[in-house]
């Protein structure tokens, strides 16, 4: 639910929402964003196909991006404010020590504060 909708996850290892180790691999659609955000822990990435466009700061910027190709690995420290850029299919594992949690810099950029599915009156 922390991330906007047409990723796909799978948990391999442990349960990110509890405290302990965790692995998922994310599977994101060509055209997806993930607007600026930061993690309570490190974050462990490797992209095992496509391509991941990372950017830092408070604001998404697509020409501020480094591109991490498949079989990189990189890791955002804590409270590190990034986003991510996918202009084609991506796969990525990710691992951590968990609680894993998302926090928007915008929140309305939060999928969890959406509107989506209300009836409009």
């Amino acid at each position: 639910a922390a991330l906007p909708p047409g990723a796909q996850v799978a948990v391999l290892r442990g349960d990110p929402t509890k405290p302990g180790i965790f692995t998922m691999r994310l599977k994101f659609p060509a055209g997806y964003v993930v607007m600026p955000h930061w993690h309570t822990q490190d974050e462990h990435i490797t992209v095992i196909s496509g391509e991941l466009k990372i950017g830092m700061g408070d604001k998404a910027n697509r020409t501020e991006t480094t591109s991490v190709l498949p079989g990189s690995l990189m890791v955002m420290p804590k409270t590190h404010h990034h986003f991510g850029y996918f202009d084609k299919e991506t796969v990525l594992q990710l691992h951590g020590i968990s609680p894993w949690v998302v926090n928007y810099i915008n929140p309305a950029d939060d999928p969890r504060n959406s509107k989506a599915g209300e009836t409009k009156k």
